[in-house]
Order: C-alpha cells, then structure tokens, then sequence
C-alpha cells in the first residue's frame, strides 16, 4: 500500500474544526425530556447530549430498527417491496395503533412499511417481523444482535412494536444510532414523508393514515423520524432534519407531553443549524489530483476518485488544521474496471481519524498487447 499525506490547509481554502465532544452552551435550553442527543449524520459528531447513556423505556421508537431490518431484508433479496405478505392471526390481534389488518388477507411489503412508518402500526410490524425471520421471537432477537453490530450498548429490546414489555429499554444516543442506520436507505424518506393517506385492504375497506411526526409539516427541512409513546415512557420523538447539507438527528426521551417533545427537537435542530456547517473535503466523482499506476496497463496510471463525499462537520468560525491521508493500492494490475476501489482516503484531527471514504477508479485500464508490451521494455531498457 502507498500512502500520501497532505495537510489539509494546502489542499482546500481555510482550516476546520472536527467537533468530538458535546456542546455544552446553550444547554439549559434543552432540557425537556428525560434525555436527549443531537448529533450530524455525515459524521457522527455528538453536538449536545444530556443522560444521554441513560436505559430508558422508548415506546415506539424501537420501530426504528423495525423499519431498519425489513430494509435490509430487502437490500439482501430476502424481501420484496410488492411481495404479497398474509396476515397471520398473532398480527391481527395486535392492539394500540394499528391499520387494522385482517387475518388471512394479504398486504404488499411496501404498503406495511409504509403503515409503520407512517402511523406507527403494530400489527404491520408484526407481520413483517414474521416474514423476515419467521416469528417475532425471532426477528426480537435479529433486532438485538443489529444493536450489537450498531454499537448500541444499552438496548434490549422484547417485541418489535415498543408495547410494554419487561426487560427491554434504549437510551438516546443508541436511538440515534438506530436512525443514522435507517436513513442511509433512500426508500424510507418516499414512504416517511406521507402526511395524510388512505391504507387500503384488499376486501375494499379503507384506514385512514397521517403520520405521527408533526415536525415533517411544520420544521423546515425535517424529513423523517419515528415518534413513540406509553405511560411507561412518556411522549419521545426522534427525528432527521437536512438543511445546506447538514443533516441532523435529534432524539428526545420521556417529555411530558407531545408538544414539549415537538418543540425541544425543535430548539436543538435551531441550534445545531445556526452554530455548525458541513464542509465538503472530498466531492464524490471529482479526480484527485495525483493518479495510480496501473501494472500491465496501456495508460500506465489511471484517475480515482472519493467514491462518497468526505464531509467535515464544522462549528462556524473556529479554525483548526486537520490532515488528509490518501492509502492507495501498490498491487494494481490490469485490466482494471472503472469503479474499483483502489484505496481509502482517511481524514486526521490531533491524530485521529475522523471520517473516511472509498477511493474508486474513474475510468478503465485495458490490459497492453504483447507487441506494445515489448515496445514498452525495450523503451525501459534502452
């Protein structure tokens, strides 16, 4: 492996900051709820955190990672969006927010999705739950081992609807890991963002759905969440909002009624938006500026590219230098295909590493004919 090593005051216009610890100022002003957590997607960053470890019950929240196995079941083949889904009598009888689905009638995937996403349906939950892994039992214990994989070190989850049931809990910051997984998938954000429609059954009735997250209406810039509530965990919301491209999460535990919870999310996306930035280092698909040889290759070095942005998460005004490290493949030989991952770009703060990205090839690399290979060693050996 060759590596490159470039400050980063050389290679862009200004210095950064990389935030990594929580942001204290302004605090006061967040504190409805029994915890929070505010942090960027593109990075990570934690910007505000209160008790933010702490096991609290979290309602409907845990449909988050609900919503986050049936995509990936999908993304694996192991699921389709218009595969047809029979209601079985355990999903039927599932009570608090529901479509009301029948037993024995069968629902396409995407429209239960929807229906969990949308309006919080337990019975949808349940059915697909038991489409994905057999059994509720069994996708409880997929949705536990994902936490696991996440990072989420204080969860325990017990059903995949969030209906009391002990022992399981989560805590607002493993929440918000949960939500930065889910919306990594783009079909989410077509089916969250649905305000008011009619679900309807395949007997001809109709159920009414309008999604439980208000701020998709009234915060601009909010694009997803999942709300949740029971006496047991008072009113939660977490949230997702994107402005500039800045992309937040925002989660709330334990606030005392739904207004307080809509309206602290609120303050902290306020806060976060006025105080940080997104800087691009990187733009996806824009050649870098040195190449990578290419052994055996009619070019002899090829273009590559960041196969994603590489983002800095800044707070405004403040300054600090931070080092970009390019780890390109020494073993290249042709023919290579455009889009193969050559190496990674890592980005350095004090040290340590912040943010990284996939470094791929922006054009093929056909392979020399024997006659042009023994052009190129005679060129060598004379």
């Amino acid at each position: 492996m060759k590596k490159i090593i470039l400050p980063l005051a050389a290679a862009i216009a200004g210095s950064l900051l990389f935030p990594v610890t929580a942001v204290r100022a302004g605090a006061e002003e967040f504190t409805a709820g029994k915890a929070a957590y505010l942090c960027d997607f593109s990075t990570g960053t934690e910007v505000y955190a209160r008790k933010e470890c702490e096991r609290l019950p979290i309602a409907s929240m845990c449909k988050i990672m609900t919503l986050l196995l049936t995509f990936e079941a999908v993304d694996e083949g192991n699921l389709a969006y218009d595969e047809l889904i029979t209601v079985s009598e355990n999903a039927s009888s599932m009570g608090g927010s529901q479509v009301f689905l029948d037993t024995g009638l069968c629902y396409p995937a995407e429209q239960l999705i929807k229906s969990v996403a949308v309006c919080s349906a337990n019975d949808s939950c349940v059915a697909l739950a038991e489409r994905v892994a057999g059994s509720e039992e069994g996708f409880v214990a997929k949705m536990n081992a994902r936490a696991k994989e996440l990072g989420a070190e204080n969860t325990l989850f017990a059903n995949c609807t969030g209906l009391p049931k002990e022992p399981q809990y989560s805590c607002a910051k493993d929440v918000a890991l949960m939500l930065r997984a889910l919306i990594t998938h783009e079909k989410y954000f077509d089916l969250c963002k649905v305000w008011l429609e009619d679900f309807s059954h395949p007997d001809g009735r109709t159920t009414s759905i309008t999604n439980t997250n208000k701020l998709i209406r009234t915060y601009r810039g909010c694009d997803g969440g999942k709300t949740g509530f029971t006496n047991e965990a008072g009113f939660c919301l977490a949230a997702t909002a994107k402005r500039d491209g800045t992309r937040l999460i925002s989660v709330v535990i334990g606030a005392e009624n739904s207004k307080e919870r809509f309206s602290a999310v609120s303050r902290m996306f306020d806060y976060a938006f006025g105080a940080y930035e997104t800087r691009t280092i990187l733009e996806a698909g824009e050649a870098c500026n040195e190449r990578v040889p290419v052994a055996g290759s009619k070019q002899g070095v090829i273009a590559y590219a960041a196969k994603a942005p590489l983002n800095v998460f800044a707070k405004r005004g403040e300054k600090e230098d931070v080092t970009l490290e390019f780890t390109l493949r020494s073993d290249l030989k042709a023919p290579i295909k455009k889009g193969e991952e050559v190496g990674t770009a890592r980005l350095y703060r004090a040290g340590v590493e912040i943010a990284s990205v996939s470094l791929v090839t922006l054009e093929d690399a056909e392979r020399m004919s024997w006659w042009e290979a023994f052009r190129q060693t005679a060129r060598d050996w004379q």
